[in-house]
């Protein structure tokens, strides 16, 4: 079982959880969004001295209110990688469609490469508009009138940007023409002909993984037919289950292979480990709050159960006692938690690639040294 480390990467907020302040009230300084960036770096480095074998961030934007600070991934993991001997390298994920696609695909290369071959593509379609719509993308979201429309348009521009990122990174030569993106643009002249393919520089020297976001009945019905890896997150058990072998049904049916145990799905759980139950309750409460707080009226818990076994209605804000009993949180001792892992890896038929989200919405970088120590000490030992 591989096992990796997720952070948002956001500012510490000793006031973190339910009630005031709103999100949107909160506002954080440029030193204090730059400080928290130092310290997911430290955070980097520590997962990779502790053995865990991936280390995840996430792309956001404009986020005064100091969620989530990391803008360009890529760059960080550069970085990273210089200070790191082992640990692979992603981003859950990169969002494409606020990305040029071949800008994309020449700052991925650079990092795999910079790195011995440790970068790996995460790639998504984003979440919020107030990003999207200002880097040249739309998405759907609960509070947006225009949701339909605007996901029609991502998925369409996910799709060919895709198209090129894969042709860029793996052919030596390519060309493409679509809807939204033409490479190369018609009637480039150059030294007496004009433009008609491409060269990629730099490629990428070693070979590399790419996953996507899986969050709705559509995507998980077109990742295993890419080819691609799937990561499920934020899902009640039963319809994870659903989700996790629908995704190998639809490989095999495309690809005619078997996939191994856990083979191209990797399962994202939150996390939060103390030295009884009753204290990671506690430790976790606030944090999962703001959690929701946060991002609930993006519709991120619809794949949380609601009433009659169907999907719970979107902008649902979860309680912390919900979130445990649809166990999108696995929380208490160390025993716990590897109790819990070990009960889904033997649901779900096996885990290959396992990936635990340990600091909430808030939490001190100190309570994420003290969580990953936790994890790496009395948690993974304990795992098959």
């Amino acid at each position: 079982m591989r096992t990796g480390v997720f952070l948002f990467g956001g500012v510490e907020m000793p006031d973190a959880g339910a009630g005031a302040p709103a999100p949107t009230d909160r506002r954080y300084s440029a030193k204090e969004c730059w400080d928290a960036t130092e310290r997911i770096l430290d955070m980097g480095v520590l997962s990779d001295k502790l053995g865990f074998d991936s280390f995840w961030l996430t792309e956001h934007h404009f986020q005064h209110e100091g969620y989530e600070v990391v803008p360009n991934g890529l760059m960080l993991g550069s970085i990273l990688a210089e200070r790191t001997e082992r640990i692979r390298i992603g981003m859950m994920f990169n969002v494409i469609g606020m990305w040029h696609p071949l800008r994309m695909a020449e700052d991925f290369a650079t990092m795999h490469n910079i790195s011995g071959g440790r970068g790996v593509l995460g790639i998504g379609r984003g979440t919020v508009p107030r990003e999207q719509e200002n880097f040249g993308s739309k998405i759907g979201s609960f509070d947006n009138p225009d949701k339909a429309e605007a996901d029609d348009f991502n998925r369409k521009q996910f799709a060919e940007a895709t198209s090129v990122l894969r042709m860029a990174l793996d052919q030596e030569r390519f060309s493409f023409k679509g809807d939204v993106y033409e490479f190369p643009a018609a009637g480039i002249p150059d030294r007496g002909g004009f433009v008609e393919e491409l060269t990629l520089i730099p490629r990428p020297l070693h070979p590399y993984e790419m996953w996507q976001a899986i969050t709705s009945p559509p995507t998980l019905e077109q990742v295993p037919r890419n080819g691609w890896g799937g990561v499920m997150w934020l899902k009640h058990y039963e319809f994870m289950k659903h989700y996790w072998d629908r995704f190998a049904e639809i490989y095999n049916e495309t690809h005619g292979a078997e996939l191994g145990v856990g083979e191209k799905r990797t399962l994202v759980v939150n996390t939060c480990v103390a030295d009884s139950r009753e204290e990671a309750i506690a430790s976790v409460r606030n944090g999962h709050d703001e959690f929701w707080k946060f991002l609930g009226p993006y519709g991120w818990s619809k794949g949380y159960m609601g009433e009659g076994g169907k999907p719970a209605e979107a902008g649902l804000i979860p309680t912390l006692e919900e979130s445990l009993e649809n166990k999108v949180w696995l929380v208490g001792t160390a025993d716990d938690v590897a109790e819990q892992i070990q009960w889904y890896s033997d649901y779900l038929g096996g885990i290959e690639n396992l990936v635990l989200f340990p600091a909430m919405p808030g939490d001190s970088y100190n309570k994420v040294d003290d969580q990953l120590h936790r994890i790496a000490e009395g948690v993974l030992p304990q795992l098959t």
